[in-house]
């Protein structure tokens, strides 16, 4: 049976499925493998069984996704949901979990679409039960219209506001807001407004959205300087620290956001290529214009790459599709930079925002690099501060090192909500830089699997198996 595809497409949030859309029209052999239930990733997830009902209170960017998923529907592709990839390798081999059993098949080219995470939030008390993120609470609100009542919501980014706001919406009362944002980022973003091209409605929408918190009579404090979540198995309060002094709010659930970075995982794996992103502060996979990774057969578009947002990324899909049918010699190189004109003048003109939302929502190393030696910041292993900088002490130079001295990122995330916060750890405690201190070694298999699992493998088609379109 015939295994073999020109383009194996991993994720189908915006820059997965735009690629998928663009490549198809060239009627070559494209298989998507998503980790979900169905098309949309994160930013719309969910969006075909909530376009009838709560228009107003998801916002219109949630719902411009439809027309896109609509689109991903009609595309002639094998789409298969629920599917984990949990090995590839840089000849094009990729290796992915579904229904309990692990399937192989083969591709010429792969593009990496697999979003964003969020970024680690170390604090004291962050892994008490009743502590989840704000991203996992707008997945409850976008798959089943359930949300938490009177939690607290801390961080910072535009992603916090708008889950808050999302909640005021649909009726959902808010205990508070934390705002980590400190008033110095204010001070540095303010002249980055100056190279922005046409998006100043989206700061209009970030203000909207703080105001009408504001409005909402939800306590809102802002500027602070520390904080910890307070309980034994379970929070029960929240403490911070502004002007010195310390206040508390009870509360019986925390939802906590500081910005988004690249799930990148499964491109080091493969053995992409990374570099150190300074003004996001995480490690992005280093790709050229046409989001060519450098290893030949693997692109990475959209947030997998670098955090850009949903527009940018449906964007970076289309252009790494243009240069993967020109690799594939499907079209012309000629062809490809054509085409790709006034898709790359609306990236560089969605991207103009980029600089500001960046610099204004930097989190602070406060709330990146925990000062307390008794906080967890490896969750699976339970590894804590402390023990990460006795490693340091005793010779260790990196997060690998101090993986073998401490178990940190041995757990089934491997290292997916520590990795950042071991390597700053490590660069804050040896005052070098981040870059010398480098990342895991990923290794497959990149989703925990089973040696049961593991045991079914077989060369089959994808399409006997599949949901398709």
């Amino acid at each position: 049976m015939n295994n073999h595809y020109d383009i194996i497409i991993i994720g189908a949030g915006p820059a997965g499925m735009s690629a998928s859309c663009l490549a198809s029209k060239y009627k070559v052999k494209i298989l998507v493998l998503d980790v979900a239930i169905s098309p949309g990733g994160q930013i719309f997830r969910a969006v075909e069984t909530n376009q009838s009902s709560h228009k107003q209170k998801f916002g219109a960017n949630y719902l411009n996704g439809i027309k896109l998923v609509n689109k991903f529907r009609k595309c002639s592709i094998d789409y298969q949901s629920r599917a984990k990839v949990w090995h590839l390798s840089e000849n094009g081999e990729v290796h992915y979990l579904k229904d309990n059993k692990t399937h192989f098949v083969k591709a010429k080219h792969i593009l990496i679409t697999t979003g964003a995470q969020e970024r680690p939030f170390p604090v004291t008390g962050w892994t008490l039960n009743r502590v989840m993120t704000a991203g996992a609470a707008q997945i409850l609100l976008k798959e089943s219209n359930l949300g938490i009542q009177n939690a607290v919501f801390v961080g910072t980014g535009p992603l916090l506001y708008l889950i808050a706001h999302q909640y005021l919406m649909m009726g959902i009362p808010i205990k508070a807001v934390i705002d980590t944002t400190p008033l110095s980022n204010y001070f540095r973003a303010i002249p980055k407004i100056v190279g922005i091209r046409g998006n100043f409605n989206e700061i209009y929408k970030g203000i909207k959205w703080i105001g009408d918190i504001k409005k909402s009579n939800t306590f809102f404090i802002n500027r602070i300087s520390d904080l910890r979540i307070l309980g034994d198995e379970e929070v029960n309060a929240i403490e911070y620290q502004k002007n010195g002094q310390w206040n508390k709010i009870e509360c019986e659930h925390v939802l906590l956001h500081q910005g988004l970075v690249p799930e990148i995982n499964i491109s080091l794996s493969v053995g992409c290529r990374k570099i150190w992103n300074q003004q996001q502060a995480c490690w992005n996979i280093d790709v050229d214009k046409w989001f060519q990774s450098s290893l030949p057969c693997i692109s990475v578009a959209g947030d997998a790459s670098s955090i850009s947002g949903a527009v940018a990324a449906e964007a970076s899909g289309k252009i790494a599709a243009l240069n993967i049918l020109a690799k594939l010699n499907i079209i012309t190189a000629k062809n490809r930079d054509q085409l790709a004109i006034p898709i790359q003048k609306s990236l560089k003109t969605e991207m103009s925002i980029r600089t500001f939302l960046e610099t204004l929502f930097n989190p602070i190393s406060r709330f990146r690099i925990p000062n307390n030696n008794d906080t967890i910041v490896c969750r699976c292993e339970e590894v804590l501060a402390g023990e990460i900088r006795e490693s340091v002490d005793l010779g260790s130079k990196g997060p690998n090192q101090t993986k073998s001295f401490t178990r940190c990122g041995m757990g089934p995330c491997q290292g997916r909500l520590c990795g950042l916060t071991v390597a700053e750890i490590i660069a804050d405690q040896l005052n070098c830089s981040i870059e010398e201190v480098g990342y895991y070694r990923i290794r497959p298999p990149v989703t925990p699997i089973t040696l049961g699992e593991l045991s079914t493998t077989k060369m089959t088609t994808p399409e006997k198996q599949a949901n398709q379109l």
